[in-house]
């Protein structure tokens, strides 16, 4: 016997449990079949997780190319900050100096 909740009012009802009309129970069954102690495929599977099909070398393959330019977008940023100064900032009339007429 379950205790279970009426819907209409918070009263507790005693119900018998449900009759199984096939007979198959999925919990024994589960119980019994347990894991193989010598399963046949699973040298057959052991190559989908292992050498170039780990998980690592999975991910690294899917941005190919992305450190180098990472590390070549860093060289360039460094070098535009050292060596590409712009001399026109800074002026205090907003547009171009009096030079250009």
């Amino acid at each position: 016997m379950r205790l279970t909740r009426c819907a209409m009012s918070n009263v507790p009802v005693l119900r018998a449990p449900r009759a199984n009309l096939t007979g198959f129970d999925p919990k024994a069954f589960a119980a019994a079949a347990g894991t193989p102690k010598n399963d046949p495929w699973a040298q057959r599977e052991a190559w989908r997780y292992s050498g170039p099909f780990t998980r690592w070398n999975r991910f690294k393959g899917s941005f190919p190319g992305l450190g180098i330019a990472t590390v070549a977008f860093a060289v360039y940023c460094g070098y535009e900050y050292l060596f590409l100064k712009d001399d026109h900032h800074g002026h205090a009339e907003g547009g171009h100096g009096e030079e250009h007429h």
